[in-house]
């Protein structure tokens, strides 16, 4: 796509999943990208794989602020500038709140909101200079509070909120905000998803048979990025979750019940 040839891209939590779906579209466009993620060995594949482009992997946290400010700082010292940042580095958890320990809680907050925020913030002053575009990797579950993921859900209706904020703020200036829910993709994060302690579950109760592929998903945000859209929530079922939830609230509580519990034990 001409749009991002030689733009600079930054792409938080790069090194699987949809982040890692992005960073290769990006590249096959020409672009300049940059991105972390917490584990080296998987963002030295990637970079290995891109060998003598123009790809920058740092190995980063992004809910720590002094890590952020280390990776940003990188991508300005080597590109010059920001044009893209797309915050998609996330985890999500599974875990009832009468049995969830606040670290739980904490740690997906510090990660989802707290890693959008600081990387946002400090990209800022560059991507406004070039009219650029700020984009957040939510979920339905920002639309709809979902069972067993409430501090997953709480991060992300922070994120739309506090971006939609920020897409206000900036209306006039030339700078695009957007926040996009992708639904059920084909994905590390569940099988990263915290237990009720704060530890990696290490497996998924969920098929990813019927899931869109996190290259499918890739394309569709940047499509969206390059129509300098608002929002985007993929997938029918997305569609008509959050839909059902505007408009028939009771029912979307029943539905949504129905669909993570069986027997009253929590299945999804």
């Amino acid at each position: 796509m001409v749009a991002f040839k030689d733009k600079v891209v930054v792409i938080t939590g790069g090194s699987e999943g949809i982040g890692k779906a992005l960073v290769s579209l990006f590249m096959a466009y020409g672009a300049k990208v940059a991105t972390c993620g917490r584990n080296y060995d998987k963002l030295y594949q990637l970079q290995s794989a891109y060998s003598g482009k123009p790809l920058i992997i740092h190995t980063a946290d992004v809910s720590k602020e002094q890590e952020c400010i280390n990776f940003i700082q990188l991508v300005v010292k080597q590109f010059g500038t920001i044009d893209i940042l797309i915050n998609n580095a996330g985890v999500s958890m599974r875990s009832l709140v009468e049995e969830v320990e606040f670290d739980a809680i904490r740690k997906v907050m510090d990660i989802n909101f707290w890693g959008t925020v600081y990387c946002t913030k400090l990209a800022l002053p560059y991507i406004l200079k070039n009219n650029g575009t700020i984009v957040g990797v939510s979920s339905i579950a920002g639309y709809r509070g979902l069972p067993g993921r409430s501090g997953y859900s709480a991060s992300k209706y922070a994120v739309n909120g506090w971006l939609e904020s920020l897409r206000t703020e900036l209306l006039d200036s030339g700078t695009n905000v957007m926040w996009v829910c992708p639904g059920f993709t084909t994905s590390n994060i569940r099988n990263a998803a915290l237990d009720k302690t704060g530890n990696p579950n290490g497996e998924s109760k969920m098929s990813e048979d019927k899931m869109m592929p996190a290259d499918e998903c890739a394309q569709h945000i940047a499509n969206a990025i390059a129509k300098r859209k608002r929002t985007l929530v993929l997938t029918f079922t997305g569609k008509r979750t959050v839909l059902l939830n505007k408009f028939f609230p009771s029912l979307a509580d029943r539905l949504v019940r129905k669909f993570f519990f069986k027997n009253g034990e929590l299945v999804k």
